[in-house]
């Protein structure tokens, strides 16, 4: 967990732009998001069912 809690620099050893670090943070974000989303869907969440079951109705 240290990697996501202290940002890493590039190559060169300058430090990243902040634009940058927000970016990769979101791109992991979603990476992390992705397989909840996968896991949950997988294990059959019936709370999921319902709500989708509302909107559908």
């Amino acid at each position: 967990m240290s990697e996501e809690t202290v940002p890493q620099q590039g190559g060169t050893g300058q430090p990243k732009g902040l634009l940058q670090q927000m970016e990769e943070l979101m791109a992991a974000l979603n990476a992390d998001l992705s397989a909840l989303d996968a896991d949950l869907q997988a294990a059959g969440d019936p709370e999921r069912g319902l709500v989708e079951e509302g909107r559908a109705g």
